[in-house]
């Protein structure tokens, strides 16, 4: 890039950020309309990064369902050595959502570590009602069997480290990763990823008035107050078995950043030290994720330091 295509890509991306800090104090009023706002902003924005630094395959099967599928995005130049693995599931309010919600987003997340040298996996899975609780858990245990048996066909020479996976998830997405990785009626026994990163994930199963998805935790949980407690991801907080950095936006849907905290607190009384927090000002539960690779990478540089200190490159 040229200074000046520089200097207009960070002129674009810093107004972006200031459209999603004007809006930030209405995002609860109208969420849906707020997220139109935000695939607004930052589609056409991803659009213009440049396409080189990787190459993708798409809709690869991990299961039998039709939404058992998943992209690889692989690091071009393919690394010298075995790479580290990203997967990244997405949100939806447990009834919704797709890995490619348009031609951007959500791609523009393992694009991004694709681009800074991982191999980097972009996942589907079944939805609510049809795949009840423990459903998308179970999805994204199939999905980590096939990348561990899979992924070094997609990584290139230097192949795919499995010691050195990341499993990142989004809202339900995150919802699905922390039962996957705590809940003993869901987890493998032994953990298959070396650390974990929720993003605005939803913890606890409430269906509050003022939560704008309560009809999808209804879906997915069911309409049992009691197991509503004991199926979500809070109930299992203390079986955490990898290190894990819990995300919110500055501007969260209703109750994720405080049940975040609450999470967080669990490891903490249990390890006697916190995990990693971050919290991403100007942001809100749509822009958290939708903002990476528009070249704003303040949170993808967390999250790859993250990576690289839970287990270090040889």
């Amino acid at each position: 890039m040229t200074g000046q295509t520089i200097q207009a890509s960070v002129a674009a991306w810093e107004q972006a950020r200031a459209g999603m800090r004007a809006l930030g104090p209405r995002w609860a009023d109208d969420i849906v309309a707020g997220r139109r706002v935000v695939l607004d902003t930052y589609t056409p924005l991803l659009a213009r990064t440049p396409s080189e630094g990787y190459t993708v395959v798409r809709d690869l099967a991990y299961g039998p369902h039709a939404r058992h599928r998943l992209d690889v995005y692989r690091p071009d130049p393919v690394a010298n050595g075995p790479a580290p693995v990203v997967v990244f599931v997405h949100g939806g309010g447990f009834v919704r959502g797709d890995m490619n919600a348009n031609a951007q987003i959500y791609g523009n997340v393992p694009r991004y570590f694709a681009r800074h040298g991982c191999v980097a996996v972009n996942v589907e899975y079944r939805l609510a009602p049809e795949a009840a609780f423990p459903g998308g858990a179970q999805d994204v245990g199939a999905a980590m069997q096939w990348v561990r048996e899979h992924i070094g066909e997609y990584a290139g020479e230097g192949g795919a480290d499995l010691s050195r996976i990341l499993l990142i998830g989004h809202s339900a997405g995150g919802s699905h990763v922390a039962s996957y990785l705590c809940d003993p009626r869901v987890r493998p026994a032994q953990p298959e990823v070396a650390g974990a990163v929720l993003i605005s994930a939803r913890l606890r199963a409430d269906v509050l008035p003022d939560n704008p998805n309560a009809p999808g935790v209804l879906a997915y949980y069911g309409d049992d107050p009691a197991r509503h407690e004991s199926d979500a991801p809070m109930a299992h907080a203390e079986a955490m078995p990898v290190p894990v950095m819990v995300v919110v936006a500055e501007f969260e849907n209703p109750h994720l950043d405080t049940y975040a905290l609450e999470f967080c607190h669990r490891l903490a009384q249990r390890d006697g030290r916190a995990p990693r927090v971050r919290q991403v000002r100007d942001h809100n539960h749509t822009s958290v994720v939708a903002h990476i690779d528009s070249g704003d990478d303040s949170l993808g540089r967390e999250i790859l330091q993250f990576l690289h200190e839970i287990n270090p490159s040889p």
